[in-house]
Parts: structure tokens; sequence; C-alpha cells
């Protein structure tokens, strides 16, 4: 008889060793566990990505950067923009002139507050802009829209129109073609309204500055009249 053949009752096919083979796959339909699993360190061989960390694959990059690696150039901008701007707050508190009373508070106490704060806060942005920069970590930043440049157009259109008619219009006139302004740039289109409102808003403005505070904000046309 050749050994190799199959015995009754020995549970070996043609070809399987006595130890494994189609034994050990009849324990498994069977219900039972193959053997070895249940010894320890059966299961460090078998190394997924459900048995990693966060922090074993590596931190991902924010999109639209490139190997996690966020542009600087906006961040560096916005930093040097307020470092400055706290030192032309420095210069213009450098030329006030010193007053004559002996009053413990004098008027460059709170623009020298507020130069020192802006230039501590540029320097700060500027310095986490070289390594590496912010923005790039904010939501917002990552899911803005582009940027609407006629918003921004008519802002700045705003802003020079004010500044060049405050001084022969007066500041109630000047102020609310700023208004009117605003309200386009934000998407208004009720250009009426936004008139009436900037009309009624400056003038509470001007006569609270003028009236209680006795401090002169551009007097012209209008507040000639009043």
């Amino acid at each position: 008889m050749n050994p190799n053949d199959a015995r009754p009752g020995d549970g070996r096919a043609d070809g399987a060793h006595p130890d494994g083979g189609h034994a050990a796959d009849t324990g498994r339909a069977a219900g039972y566990p193959a053997p070895g699993a249940n010894q320890p360190g059966a299961e460090l061989g078998r190394v997924g990505p459900d048995r990693l960390g966060p922090d074993a694959i590596g931190p991902s990059a924010p999109p639209g950067s490139a190997a996690g690696v966020v542009p600087t150039g906006p961040d560096l901008a916005m930093g040097l923009s307020v470092l400055g701007l706290g030192l032309l707050v420095v210069w213009q508190t450098l030329v006030i002139p010193a007053s004559p009373s002996y009053a413990v508070v004098g008027p460059t106490l709170v623009p020298w507050l507020v130069a020192a704060m802006l230039v501590l806060l540029g320097a700060g942005l500027s310095l986490a802009a070289l390594r590496g920069g912010w923005s790039g970590e904010l939501e917002e930043v990552r899911d803005a829209p582009p940027t609407n440049w006629r918003a921004l157009a008519l802002l700045a259109a705003g802003l020079i129109v004010q500044v060049a008619l405050i001084e022969w219009l007066g500041f109630v006139i000047a102020s609310t073609i700023l208004y009117v302004f605003v309200c386009a740039a934000f998407g208004s289109r009720r250009h009426l309204m936004d008139l009436g409102i900037g009309v009624a808003v400056t003038l509470v403005a001007y006569l609270a500055f003028d009236r209680l505070l006795g401090v002169n904000i551009g007097a012209g046309v209008l507040e000639g009249i009043l």
C-alpha cells in the first residue's frame, strides 16, 4: 500500500502533511482558530494603517500646499505692514508738541502705548511668517473665495473721495458719499436708502462732536446751515 494514500479515519488527503495542510483548513472551516493565532506576538507582523496612530503616518499638508510648506509671502507682507504702521505712529508721536501743563499723563501716553503694541504685534507676525506662516492653518483662509476686486476698488474709491471732499463739502456730505460706496462694496443696490441712512448717521456724529465735545471734524456746506 502506498504510504501517501489516505487511510480511513486518519483525516489526511492526498499530499497533505500530518501536522498541517487540510487538517488546519478543516479546523478553520469548523470554527476553530488557526494554530498559533492566540499566541502572544502573533499579530506583530501584520501592521496596517488602522494599527498606527495619526502621528505615525505624518502630518497632513494643508490643501493647496506642497509637503506642508505654507507660502509665507502674504503673511510676511501683513506682518511688515503692521510693523510699518507701528513705526509710523512712533514717528508721529515724536512730533507731538510737549504740553505746557504739569499733568502726570501727557498727550503722548496713549500714542506711545498704541505704537508699542503695533510694533510688537508686527514683529511677532513677521517672525511667525519667516518660520512658516500661520494663515495656511486657518480654515477660513484655506476655504476663502476669490478676491473681490470690485469691492476693494469701491472701498478705495470711497476713501479717496471722502479725503478729497471733506475740506470743501464738509464732514457730513463727504462721509455720506463714503457710506454709499461702502454699502455698494458689500453688495447693496438700494443706493437711495443708503444715502438717507448715511446722511442721518453722519449728521448725528457731527453734532455729537461739534455740540457736545466742541471738536470741529470738518465744517462745510451743510454744517454752515446748521
